[in-house]
């Protein structure tokens, strides 16, 4: 689908920062830190936007935050807002939340044993929303049950419904995940590592599960995920996050062809390509706590071109682009930027 970057977006993430708290006691001084700072992001309507990242970056809490769903103590979203179609999430009760998730808003989460509730079959639960939202009979709602099922390729649809969570496989349970997520249809959908745990045939039919929604329906889709290959083939821009922050932003083929910030350009030479024969370098070191987070620069401490300047912390510079918004955060793109974000 052909995108305009001028349409007003469909989610509007503008200076998002959620914090979480830590207490004091075994050993540990209390504090809060920022596992999300000052993020800002949208997504348009018929466009997947990647987020990408290692464990721990904050890719999963961005979306958590987004939805209302962080446990509050110890987190809280502190500052920023999160348009969808002009309303702030973030300013809804949940009352009002609850009647967009689900209905507009999609989620697949990350890990299925912990969001399927053990005691009712999968296909109640997948029923469940569509009867909420969908104000569909419970016939209804169990047969579009068994047909979201059978998208999502589950053998045996109807004897599966009737399954508990605990007798499934772990990819059958994320592919549950992903139909309770579409069961509506929904305009726009965070899908957080979609296609952990399924084989590649799976894998494959989800991800055009996915494309079929947007192509439909023109929704957006948030992409959480670790495998730039997907990312290479299914989205439209990237933003790569490192420690809570965005380091940068741009079209894929813009990212893929010349990263800009030294963390992308670390990712993506860590990463085998068809063909090529090359040793791969891993980027040393780990990715810092929350609680722990490094003085200036965030990724100095692992970054193989860090200079003095990487003490103070760098701003997000715009870069000359042709298409969408190009950024990153870094000092050595100081020289190239048209302005600072």
């Amino acid at each position: 689908m052909q995108q305009n970057d001028n349409v007003e977006p469909l989610l509007d993430i503008r200076g998002l920062t959620t914090a979480f708290a830590r207490q004091s006691g075994g050993g540990g001084a209390a504090g809060v830190a920022r596992a999300v700072d000052t993020v800002s992001l949208c997504v348009r309507q018929g466009e997947t936007l990647a987020v990408v990242g290692e464990s721990g970056c904050g890719k999963t809490v961005l979306a958590l935050s987004v939805l209302g769903l962080i446990p509050d103590p110890p987190g809280r979203v502190i500052e920023g807002s999160a348009l969808y179609r002009g309303r702030d999430l973030l300013a809804m009760d949940e009352a009002e939340l609850q009647g967009v998730r689900g209905a507009h808003i999609g989620m697949i989460f990350q890990e299925p044993m912990t969001s399927l509730n053990p005691v009712f079959r999968v296909g109640e639960q997948i029923a469940e929303g569509y009867r909420l939202h969908k104000r569909a009979s419970r016939a209804e709602a169990a047969e579009r049950a068994v047909e979201m099922l059978e998208q999502v390729g589950i053998p045996n649809p109807t004897a599966r419904a009737q399954s508990y969570p605990h007798e499934l496989s772990g990819g059958m349970r994320q592919r549950v995940m992903i139909a309770m997520a579409l069961v509506c249809g929904p305009d726009l959908l965070f899908a957080d590592e979609p296609t952990t745990a399924l084989d590649v045939t799976i894998q494959a039919q989800i991800l055009d599960l996915m494309r079929t929604l947007q192509r439909e329906k023109g929704s957006g889709i948030l992409l959480i995920t670790h495998d730039l290959g997907v990312v290479a083939e299914n989205a439209r821009r990237v933003a790569v996050m490192y420690a809570g922050q965005v380091v940068e932003e741009a079209d894929a083929a813009d990212l893929f062809a010349a990263p800009a910030h030294p963390y992308t350009q670390g990712l993506l030479a860590s990463v085998p390509r068809l063909g090529e024969k090359r040793v791969l370098a891993p980027i040393p070191g780990m990715v810092p706590g929350i609680f722990n987070l490094p003085e200036g620069c965030r990724f100095r401490p692992r970054c193989v071109r860090a200079f003095d300047r990487c003490a103070a912390a760098p701003p997000l510079f715009a870069l000359p682009s042709s298409g969408a918004t190009r950024a990153a955060r870094c000092w050595l793109c100081e020289t190239d930027a048209e302005a600072r974000l």
